[in-house]
């Protein structure tokens, strides 16, 4: 791993670490920083002067951690820093890279205009060759502008003053890290590698920046015995070589579920002469996803998907974990609780947590933070949801972990006899994942809405707490008459078709062991959940036991997501507290889910 990143700065860690390079220079730290509640800044010449503030990057000035902890709305803030590109880069490319800026990014180095963004879960990145050369000073400066009106892709960020029921404390600016990165000017691009169980191979397909005559791509795979499998391909006559990678028999290892083996995996670009001119190090899993009737196969044979609901936040970072090994922890915590993979829920996670379940054989559900689209009368989703889903495809494609897409959750808007926006964005983004990504299972939307007939997989969100009543409600699957959310009963789905079911929301269970005894009216100031608030953990652990016994024991049932794994904020209805301490038997949630699933023994 890269080590240009000082002990003293905070997220240090490398990135990318699917496409890992050597050289590269942190930017998180100390910015100068200033809010602009009018979003006037431009024209008051913040782009040109010094800030009146600092903060602590890569958090949002909401946070604890960055130092600032406005939580209050801002229209727009700006950020400024100077940095020596280094002189050893000389010869080189200069890449200014950012995780993630909420919500429309501008980006200004040395007077210059090099970027604009919009969305606040996908990466970008802006070339800086035209404006600073190695050896050379970079002022860079960024605006991102967060307006409260208006659609926009917000996941669980609250548009109240104050958080309330499942929405959160807000995010704006820069929460992901900002880093430099030097390439020469023919170089690699995110490579794409798919693998095939079938025939044991990986298939690695590597953008270019440009062919020179004569240069060629070399991908090698090892794992712990060496090198496994090389190929060389030609680089001067396709933009995006692609090369198969069979691995011979002997050296064939599946990731699997709880066992995240993964081949290491260089891609280097050649000159005329066989000169290595750029190269990264990456890494890939063996594994496939099939879909046989109503089960999900992950290397053909079923496996329930035993999922929590996963939101990726935290007390004093927010959106962003305060380290690294925080990302691990939640991934270990929900293992110790019994489950084997997350919905990551309204919300693209950094990359680095991706790394961490690819590694572990925690099965994940890529989602987009689709929520903040409703114009008062219907869901109304705009171009750049299905543009910024497109870069978080680019992104996440060829983590191992990731085994099903999430476009959308809990869009709600009647079946009527037009075409909405919500139906062509809907289906335009079903339609993007599936031509970026045809080895995945794509649910249209999460819960609600299913408004493409054709979905692979279809779903409810059901928060019925008493377990007999769940279970009446969900005992038509097996007649292909499923549990199908609506609105007022009036239809908001398209029908059923036989595919994989799973309830992809369900428990909630309310709990804070504080407030037992408590009314529960007088409680809800302060503490949130669904459904009767249960009076004592052992009243807890019997509705966890007969809700998710339900979904367990139904053989056309390939899986269910518990909400949720932690509480957050007023939200509590995790089954640990939102900073990560137990407030209940762990090992009792643990029990009752490691048991055979119906589904697994058909």
């Amino acid at each position: 791993m890269p080590s240009s990143a000082p002990h003293d700065v905070p997220r240090p860690e490398y990135p990318r670490p699917q496409m890992v390079r050597p050289d590269w220079l942190i930017l998180n730290g100390s910015w100068q920083f200033e809010t602009d509640a009018g979003d006037s800044g431009l024209e008051r010449g913040l782009r040109e002067r010094e800030l009146s503030g600092t903060i602590t990057v890569p958090f949002a000035p909401e946070s604890e951690l960055s130092g600032v902890e406005e939580t209050d709305f801002m229209e727009a803030v700006w950020y400024r820093r100077t940095v020596t590109i280094p002189a050893a880069w000389a010869g080189r490319r200069t890449l200014l890279h950012f995780g993630a800026v909420d919500h429309d990014a501008t980006v200004w180095v040395n007077g210059v205009e090099v970027a604009r963004h919009r969305g606040g879960f996908s990466p970008f990145t802006a070339d800086l060759s035209a404006v600073a050369r190695p050896g050379e000073e970079a002022t860079i400066v960024v605006r991102a502008r967060d307006p409260r009106q208006g659609p926009q892709a917000r996941g669980k960020q609250s548009t109240r003053y104050d958080n309330y029921e499942c929405l959160y404390t807000r995010t704006t600016g820069i929460w992901q890290t900002v880093w430099l990165e030097p390439v020469p000017d023919a170089h690699l691009r995110r490579p794409r590698i798919t693998p095939d169980v079938a025939t044991s191979s990986f298939t690695v397909v590597t953008p270019l920046s440009a062919n020179r005559p004569g240069s060629s791509v070399r991908v090698t795979v090892s794992d712990g015995d060496g090198v496994a499998a090389t190929a060389t391909v030609r680089a001067d006559v396709d933009l995006a070589p692609s090369v198969r990678l069979e691995l011979p028999a002997g050296r064939v290892r599946l990731w699997e579920p709880g066992a995240g083996f993964l081949y290491d995996v260089r891609i280097e670009l050649l000159d005329a002469g066989g000169a290595v001119t750029d190269a990264v190090d990456s890494y890939a899993g063996l594994r496939s996803i099939a879909i046989d009737g109503k089960r999900v196969l992950i290397n053909g044979r079923p496996v329930f998907q035993r999922l929590v609901l996963d939101q990726g936040y935290y007390p004093d970072g927010l959106m962003t974990a305060p380290t690294d090994a925080a990302l691990l922890r939640d991934i270990e915590l929900s293992v110790a609780a019994g489950f084997n993979g997350a919905r990551l829920h309204q919300k693209v996670f950094e990359e680095r947590f991706l790394y961490h379940a690819d590694r572990l054989g925690y099965l994940v559900w890529g989602e987009f933070g689709d929520w903040g689209a409703h114009d008062g009368h219907e869901q109304s989703p705009t171009a750049s949801f299905v543009t910024q889903w497109l870069e978080v495809l680019e992104r996440d494609v060829s983590h191992p972990s990731i085994i099903g897409w999430c476009p959308l959750n809990e869009t709600s808007q009647v079946i009527h006899d037009r075409v909405s926006q919500l139906d062509d964005v809907t289906r335009g983004m079903f339609l993007a994942t599936k031509l970026a990504d045809p080895t995945r299972p794509v649910i249209d939307a999460s819960g609600y809405s299913h408004r493409v007939l054709e979905t692979d997989v279809y779903d409810s969100h059901h928060y019925e707490q008493e377990p007999s009543v769940f279970a009446g409600d969900l005992s038509g699957l097996g007649k292909d008459e499923p549990y199908v959310n609506s609105a007022d009963d009036r239809p908001i789905s398209l029908p059923y078709r036989g595919q994989p079911y799973f309830v992809s929301e369900y428990g909630g269970i309310w709990w804070n062991p504080e407030l037992a005894g408590t009314e529960q009216d007088a409680a809800r100031s302060s503490s949130w959940g669904y459904g009767q608030r249960v009076r004592t953990e052992e009243e807890f652990h019997s509705r966890f036991a007969g809700l998710t016994d339900v979904l367990l024991d139904d053989p056309d049932m390939f899986g269910y997501c518990y909400t949720q794994l932690t509480d957050v904020f007023q939200e509590e209805n995790g089954i640990y507290r939102f900073d990560r301490t137990d407030k209940l038997d762990v090992e009792r949630v643990r029990a009752v889910q490691i048991r055979p699933a119906a589904s697994e023994a058909s």
